[in-house]
């Protein structure tokens, strides 16, 4: 069926939303103000989704996507609303959805911080790769589908990650079996110097070393073959860390090896750091809990104005970093801990307590840890949440259990997409 519709609104997920017969339609790809034909394609008791057909009349927002494959690849949402409208519907979600999932009042939250460039920030991307019989893809899946849109350039990307994309581009289809390789994982440190893990199927990587390891090595790419898990990294040459600078280029490196985890917007993660540190507020009494730390992206830069830090993360490798990291910044009030979250802070509270505990969890949140932590009382929470549904999940028990929330602020670390990273400050009465 297909109906005339008024977009009012963006949601979270990116869909534009209007109204038809009472009834909350998402349209992907439009943007509020616009005036659109769609069709509907799926349908529920009290919403439905559908697909743009035509923009009948477009608002003022809008502009023109700069990437030709926009709206196949499925990365980008919002590539075709002005920066300024991006975040002012981030802003807006984000803070409606505190709102309405944890009874947060609307003053707590704080400005949205933008991105100093819209365009080329991301340090990381995930190229997927398939072979077809029009020839050799690689770029990103199609939106909702395991095909591969093929890409020569992405406009998010760094600069440096898309030199490396063409080099690739050139050598994987001539490779002993470019069937057998279905992803290349490309990053660049704040130095600019470039690694690339291959994922390859091959019973034995050999030739595939042998074809990529010249040509990358002489244009300076560090190259990783995996396997499978993380644990079947193999190294064919360059160096094994990527160093990043989460205080700028006067604070200390921090370097994290192939399949570790560091912030994809070197910039915007700068950004996050100094906030963090300013609302840690450390007079060097403290006592820090860094859960989720990683290889110590925020640890590190709190240590010196901290009496000790303890970091726990459950990813082995990520640990080992953690502490090489601490030697280098002569961090000796630091300890870092192979372990899961859940459980460590009440393992560990028997040492004196902590002051601060510092929560960084993947998308999925840590709600088992913030009931943990309620039962523990720590006198203040900061909160980094990549998703807005989870933190709000995850604050409810909180702020149930009697902590304040200070305030919450949005970090644009990811322009074109409607995803909303965050700080949250908690404190106990």
């Amino acid at each position: 069926m297909e109906a005339r519709l008024r977009i009012e609104g963006l949601a979270f997920g990116g869909s534009g939303v209007g109204r038809l017969d009472g009834k909350a339609v998402f349209v992907p790809f439009t943007a509020p103000g616009d005036e659109v034909r769609c069709r509907i394609i799926r349908e529920k008791r009290r919403w439905a989704e559908a697909e743009l057909v035509e923009v009948l009349s477009p608002s003022g927002s809008r502009r023109d996507p700069p990437c030709p494959v926009f709206g196949l690849c499925g990365g980008c949402q919002w590539q075709h609303l002005g920066y300024a409208e991006q975040l002012r519907c981030k802003e807006g979600i984000f803070t409606d959805t505190l709102q309405r999932q944890a009874g947060v009042p609307g003053d707590r939250v704080l400005p949205i911080v933008p991105a100093p460039d819209e365009w080329g920030y991301r340090s990381r991307t995930q190229f997927k790769c398939r072979r077809t019989e029009h020839g050799f893809a690689m770029g990103f899946y199609r939106r909702g589908s395991h095909f591969v849109v093929d890409v020569e350039q992405c406009p998010i990307a760094a600069p440096g990650v898309n030199r490396a994309l063409g080099i690739f581009r050139q050598l994987l289809p001539r490779s002993p079996d470019p069937s057998k390789l279905p992803q290349v994982d490309i990053e660049i440190g704040d130095d600019g110097e470039g690694r690339a893990v291959v994922h390859h199927l091959c019973e034995n990587p050999a030739p595939l070393a042998d074809h990529l390891g010249p040509p990358l090595e002489r244009a300076g790419i560090s190259l990783f073959l995996q396997g499978g898990r993380k644990e079947s990294l193999l190294r064919v040459h360059g160096e094994e860390s990527l160093a990043v600078w989460p205080e700028g280029e006067e604070g200390p490196r921090l370097h994290y090896g192939a399949g570790g985890f560091a912030q994809v917007n070197l910039d915007q993660n700068r950004a996050l750091v100094a906030e963090l540190k300013k609302a840690a507020g450390l007079k060097g009494r403290e006592r820090v809990l860094d859960l989720f730390c990683g290889m110590g992206n925020f640890s590190l830069p709190l240590a010196p104005e901290a009496l000790e830090v303890v970091g726990v993360e459950d990813y082995g490798p990520a640990i080992a970093w953690a502490r090489q990291n601490a030697d280098r910044c002569g961090a000796a009030n630091t300890r870092f801990l192979a372990r899961p979250a859940e459980g460590s802070a009440r393992e560990l509270w028997g040492e004196g307590g902590f002051d601060l505990v510092v929560l960084d969890p993947p998308r999925a949140g840590a709600y088992e840890v913030c009931r943990e932590l309620l039962g523990l009382r720590p006198r203040r929470l900061l909160y980094v949440s990549c998703d807005p549904t989870t933190l709000a999940r995850d604050l409810v028990p909180l702020l149930h259990g009697g902590y304040d929330l200070r305030w919450s602020r949005p970090f644009d670390l990811f322009p074109q997409t409607h995803h909303t990273e965050s700080l949250t400050l908690l404190e106990r009465p």
